[in-house]
């Protein structure tokens, strides 16, 4: 339900606001002094994210740190802080509310709300709705794409009444926190459908689709294998692709992500990419492609990805072309099972923790019949479309949720729903 009258605020991202709310310079009840912790008398490290302000372990630190923490700035409680630089990034944090007195980058711009006038949690839902509705990034200057704290306690902000301010802020704080349950139960839900798929190809990798007859494998991570089935080294089924991308004749970049071998324009500017292509390998369909350097850094990324389409790729990844007697997603299949289980962390060397060809080239296969090959590639991925059926419907509704959460935000903290009258429910920490 609106409000009875309005008046026209003629900006961009707000054209008006309830007649009885004041719109006034955000400088006239937030001001800006930047203290740095000189004489290091806090030592409470804490950092802005995209799930707000959280504690840092300075031993351990979220991203860079400093050498010396007396350059930070002092924060103190119900304080905002801003992160307005970089503003061509629109996909990391802007702003946040400060739940205790801490330290922070001094890049940052601190903003002391006058309580008297303003809630710091109304005035914080405010500049998420602009931090949401990309506000920041179409105004920022300069090479850095900033904006000042000058600039920004100049830019105008709604103030209700205190009262409702305050009744504003509870309603955000209860229904968002309603919204975020859910966003969380499918978070949840997602890794648990992770999980089970990851273990459903482990299963049927090293039982095969009759379980009753096994024996063990010379992997210990993959258990036992049906005793009809062969294990093989890994050279005896596969060759090492060799072929270069000399005088380009092949110009269709492919790429390695999450698990896929995709196509990315050989035009652009993104991402690191060599003066020439012609160091590249061209890759043909039915190969599969490993990533395995840079073991020791990233322990979580899916480091193989079976080719559909003839093109090239990167010469520092290993691409294996099976032979005529093994299906090549069955393959695949396998080498991304022993990635799921980790294998390939504990055959690296080297100081960048990588494996060649010939470090893996003894690496056991279980290879049973061709035709049981594509029984198991078949079953698999019927599993897998049902698993990423699901997964996927949980994240739209986590899409869904989060762009309802935005919307809520932007309509309640800018007036356009009259709250007033709502009975917000009792919080438990309130009690």
């Amino acid at each position: 339900m609106r409000y009875e009258k309005y008046i026209e605020t003629r900006l961009p991202w707000l054209q008006e606001i309830p007649m009885h709310w004041k719109f006034e310079r955000a400088k006239t009840v937030i001001n800006n002094a930047k203290v740095l912790n000189k004489n290091k008398i806090e030592s409470n490290v804490l950092s802005l994210t995209l799930n707000g302000v959280i504690r840092n372990d300075p031993d351990n630190p979220i991203g860079l740190s400093p050498t010396d923490y007396s350059t930070y700035q002092l924060f103190e409680k119900d304080n905002l802080v801003f992160k307005l630089i970089d503003l061509e990034n629109i996909s990391t944090s802007r702003v946040g509310l400060v739940p205790e007195n801490g330290i922070m980058s001094s890049a940052y711009i601190r903003g002391i709300v006058n309580k008297s006038l303003l809630l710091p949690k109304y005035a914080f839902y405010w500049y998420f709705k602009l931090y949401n509705e990309e506000v920041f990034n179409k105004l920022g200057s300069g090479v850095r794409q900033t904006i000042n704290a000058s600039q920004l306690l100049n830019m105008e902000i709604p103030i209700p009444p205190l009262e409702e301010q305050k009744q504003i802020a509870d309603f955000l704080d209860w229904k968002i926190g309603q919204i975020d349950q859910l966003i969380e139960i499918n978070k949840k839900k997602i890794l648990v459908l992770e999980k089970l798929k990851r273990r459903m190809l482990v299963e049927i990798i090293h039982k095969g689709l009759n379980v009753d007859d096994s024996r063990s494998i010379l992997i210990p991570e993959l258990g036992k294998i049906p005793s009809e089935w062969k294990i093989l080294p890994l050279f005896s089924i596969c060759s090492e692709n060799k072929e270069k991308n000399t005088g380009l004749k092949n110009k269709n970049l492919l790429s390695l992500s999450y698990g896929n071998i995709i196509n990315k324009d050989i035009n652009t500017v993104g991402g690191l990419l060599p003066e020439s292509f012609e160091g590249y390998q061209i890759v043909s369909e039915g190969m599969t492609v490993l990533r395995l350097t840079d073991l020791q850094n990233d322990k979580k990324s899916l480091r193989t990805g079976l080719v559909k389409d003839k093109g090239i790729i990167t010469s520092a990844y290993l691409a294996l072309k099976p032979e005529n007697n093994i299906n090549a997603e069955y393959f695949q299949l396998v080498l991304h099972v022993y990635d799921l289980l980790k294998v390939f962390y504990r055959l690296g060397t080297g100081l960048r923790q990588s494996i060649s060809f010939k470090e893996l080239r003894r690496l056991p296969i279980p290879c049973p019949e061709l035709e049981e090959q594509h029984r198991i590639v078949k079953m698999s991925q019927k599993y897998v479309n049902d698993f990423n059926e699901r997964i996927d419907s949980s994240k739209k509704k986590i899409e869904q949720f989060q762009k309802l959460r935005e919307s809520l935000i932007s309509e309640i903290v800018a007036g356009k729903k009259d709250i007033r009258s709502i009975e917000i429910p009792e919080r438990k920490e309130d009690k």
